[in-house]
């Protein structure tokens, strides 16, 4: 196998090809002009080709050059992106789990003490995100996402099944809450990515009209709901606390089935590491319980 040109070299051609001056090209490396001329006639008598012509005080790439200069820009891209992949890789104390926003808000946080105490040893990082690339690179540990099931290139394990509730502020309309299906959609409502369309045919009534506000985050629709702005179809985990504390009231007592499920997601490899078979277990546990707590009769599959 020839050898590669050594990374120096490299660099140095690639810094002058991008910033046309060898001058410029030693500043933005902080090094000396002579050093980075002395790299590019390395660089040349390894490859057997002239790379520059120098031109008086400037310089100009052949078309040798320019087509070298080229593929090596890329493959210094390459090992940036691979350095920054390294470094960025969870630690064997540190565990990173990925949620949504809304989810890891109101249902993992308020859970995260209980399991510090049983595994102190760990130091976590919550990402609110959710792309699940960051899985398939081994940027994560472990992410909670929602959907159907069936991404690929990671492993997955079912959670729980969700509902929907219509909610609204206890001091909405002056506390004359709507409590039938007809005025419910008759009232002011808060559109979101929850679709109305499931509730409203479980419950026999047209879907609402228009909406007077609409919103695509699910803490803003919260917070819209606990201002009186309006009702909105909600997540049974999200708001759980919220009703139990009467901060919310449900405005009827039958819920729709979530089209989406909550799963468990971790990369794809022969065993699942130690910190990952422990906070699978935790949140198994965690769970069952909630389930027994909601009501609800779906649990854990696989």
């Amino acid at each position: 196998m020839n050898a590669l040109p050594p990374l120096p070299a490299l660099r140095s051609f690639e810094a002058v090809a991008r910033l046309g001056s060898v001058s410029q090209a030693a500043e933005w490396l902080c090094v000396t002009h002579s050093a980075v001329s002395q790299q590019i006639r390395v660089l040349e008598q390894l490859l057997g080709v002239t790379l520059l012509q120098r031109e008086g005080r400037g310089v100009s790439l052949t078309e040798a050059g320019r087509q070298y200069a080229l593929q090596v820009r890329i493959a210094l891209g390459g090992l940036q992106e691979a350095t920054r992949l390294v470094r960025s890789r969870p630690r064997e104390d540190e565990l990173v789990i990925a949620t949504l926003p809304s989810f890891g808000q109101h249902w993992l946080l308020p859970r995260l003490p209980d399991f510090q105490r049983h595994f102190p040893h760990y130091r976590i990082t919550l990402r609110a995100n959710l792309e699940v690339q960051d899985l398939q690179n081994g940027l994560v540990d472990v992410a909670i996402r929602m959907g159907r099931g069936g991404w690929e290139g990671v492993q997955q394990q079912h959670l729980f099944d969700d509902v929907l509730l219509a909610v609204a502020s206890p001091d909405f309309n002056d506390g004359q809450w709507p409590n039938t299906p007809q005025q419910i959609v008759a009232s002011p409502v808060i559109g979101s990515l929850e679709s109305w369309l499931p509730w409203c045919q479980a419950h026999g009534v047209a879907e609402p009209e228009q909406y007077p506000l609409w919103i695509n985050d699910t803490n803003l629709v919260l917070a819209a709901v606990q201002q009186g702005l309006g009702v909105a179809l909600l997540r049974l985990s999200v708001i759980w606390p919220l009703l139990q504390q009467g901060a919310l009231v449900a405005l009827s007592p039958h819920g729709v089935p979530h089209p989406s499920a909550h799963w468990l997601l971790w990369p794809l490899r022969e065993s699942a590491s130690r910190k990952q078979q422990d906070f699978t277990s935790w949140l198994r546990c965690q769970v069952q319980d909630w389930l027994a707590l909601s009501g609800q009769g779906e649990s854990l599959q696989g």
